[in-house]
């Protein structure tokens, strides 16, 4: 496929032009004009970015890639270290920050509530990035966590009573701790997130719904699987998603 074809198609597939990011979506590094293997992965770290060279590949995916509002904008050091492997490679970089949170199939939080079982019911927050719903049955905050930690591979952060009776949550991937008051006035049982702050905790306390902190990395990890796994079942293309270990 070509570069620019594959860039129309993910940008009509994701719909970057929808959201005001803090970042530019779709295709940030331009490498060679054919692509054939992809490589995707949560972060244009230099590590995904070695494996990709070392795979052939002619394209990186990711949810977080560069340019972010508010960055030093010089060309130096781990910057300039992670340009140079793309450009001398002829590599092209594609990201998708907000626009892979959101999609309401390939998105972070649709991939989430899928391996979960909850069933989704609305969004909320800015741009309708965080989403409601509910468990499906009535379960403990516990045992919540319990299944979180069976599905992500981390153990979460349990603030609140573990005994808590819990079936209506909402939750958004990610750092989306500043929406948990949102989900309180909502009337939610729990709210499930990657991040926490230190007010988080207290306000968890004091409200009695239940906070989860389960990873940034590692609710983040299945949007650019999604994607990466719709390039190849629909466009033929050998494209594969790499998860690099991250404890966050």
């Amino acid at each position: 496929m070509k570069r620019d074809e594959l860039a129309n198609y993910l940008d009509a597939l994701l719909e970057p032009a929808k959201f005001r990011d803090y970042c530019p979506n779709g295709l940030q590094v331009e490498g060679r004009d054919e692509v054939s293997r992809i490589v995707a992965g949560v972060t244009a770290s230099q590590a995904l970015l070695d494996l990709a060279v070392a795979r052939g590949a002619d394209a990186v995916l990711v949810h977080h890639g560069y340019f972010w509002k508010g960055e030093d904008a010089r060309v130096t050091g781990i910057r300039r270290n992670r340009l140079r492997t793309l450009l001398a490679n002829d590599i092209n970089l594609f990201a998708y920050h907000l626009p892979l949170d959101a999609h309401p199939q390939l998105g972070n939080n649709a991939q989430l509530a899928l391996r979960m079982g909850w069933l989704p019911e609305g969004r909320f927050g800015d741009q309708d990035i965080a989403w409601l719903g509910n468990t499906g049955e009535m379960t403990s905050a516990e045992s919540l966590s319990r299944q979180l930690a069976a599905v992500l591979r981390r153990e979460p952060l349990l603030i609140g009573d573990p005994a808590r009776p819990v079936q209506r949550i909402a939750w958004c991937s990610g750092g989306a701790q500043s929406y948990f008051d949102q989900a309180i006035a909502l009337g939610v049982d729990a709210f499930i997130s990657g991040e926490i702050s230190e007010q988080t905790v207290h306000l968890a306390r004091e409200s009695g719904v239940v906070y989860l902190a389960c990873g940034h990395h590692a609710t983040e990890r299945y949007g650019a699987a999604a994607v990466a796994r719709h390039l190849r079942e629909f466009c033929g293309l050998d494209s594969e998603f790499l998860d690099l270990d991250n404890p966050v």
